[in-house]
Parts: structure tokens; C-alpha cells; sequence
């Protein structure tokens, strides 16, 4: 009696082991198959967005400096994209280049209105800066190349 029992706990080990392998090799093909898709979702819908962009500019007949500087942003998130695809590993420095880049057209916006505040246009010359300071910090750290 005594060998059954030691028998049936060695059986429902082994079993709890092999369901648990099984679950984390599911989970990891769920998990990086949602990775792939939704790279492509995100790669697909920067491309569509970039290239609205550009034919509203083309239909336009000019592009502005913030228009160029929207077309940078979405070639900054489609880098992002390539580098996450291909490393699985998302480097904040991008995240921060599309956030300057993105401050710049504002920037760029306020400098055309007309009621802007002085305080406004140096709150947002500040955070490109602090931007600026946070990727340099992030290469000083790192080491590794600009």
C-alpha cells in the first residue's frame, strides 16, 4: 500500500511538471505571436499615417517645417517598431526623440500664434531640454553610442 501511494505521488509530480511545461511553452507562443502582431498592426498604421501625411502635403502643394517634423516622428516609431522586431527590446532613447521632436512642433506652432506667453514657449524649450539631458544621461550611463 504504502509503494501505490509512493508511486501515485511520483505520477502526479511528474504530471504537475509536464502540465506546467506545457502552460509556459502556450503562454510564450501566445505571448510573443501577440508580439508579432502587433508590431505589424503598429508598423502597419504608421506607414498608412505617414503616408496620409504626406499626400495631404503633396495635395497641399507645400509642406511646413512642422509637417516634416510629423514625417520624422512616424519614422522614429517605425525605427521603434524595427527595433523592438528585431530585439525584442525597446530602447527609451527613441521614445525620448519622438517626445523632442514632437515638442519642437509645438514649439514651432507657438512661435506662429500670435497670443502666445514667453512662460509658455520656455516651458516647452525646458522640457526639450530636460529631453536632450535624459538621452545624453542614457548614453553617459550606457556607454554606448550616440
Amino acid at each position: 500500500m504504502l509503494e501505490a501511494m509512493r508511486r501515485l505521488g511520483n505520477a502526479t509530480r511528474t504530471l504537475h511538471r509536464g502540465m506546467n511545461d506545457e502552460g509556459d511553452t502556450i503562454g510564450a507562443f501566445l505571448v510573443d505571436a501577440f508580439h508579432v502582431l502587433a508590431l505589424f498592426a503598429i508598423g502597419a498604421s504608421t506607414v498608412w499615417s505617414a503616408a496620409i501625411a504626406f499626400f495631404g502635403m503633396v495635395a497641399q502643394g507645400s509642406a511646413t517645417l512642422g509637417d516634416i517634423l510629423l514625417l520624422f516622428i512616424y519614422l522614429e516609431i517605425g525605427a521603434m517598431v524595427g527595433i523592438y522586431f528585431k530585439t525584442t527590446r525597446l530602447p527609451v532613447r527613441y521614445l525620448i526623440y519622438v517626445a523632442i521632436t514632437a515638442l519642437a512642433r509645438v514649439l514651432i506652432e507657438m512661435m506662429g500664434a500670435e497670443h502666445q506667453t514667453g512662460m509658455d514657449i520656455l516651458v516647452v524649450i525646458g522640457a526639450i531640454f530636460h529631453s536632450s539631458c535624459a538621452v545624453h544621461i542614457e548614453i553617459w550611463i550606457l556607454q554606448i553610442p550616440a
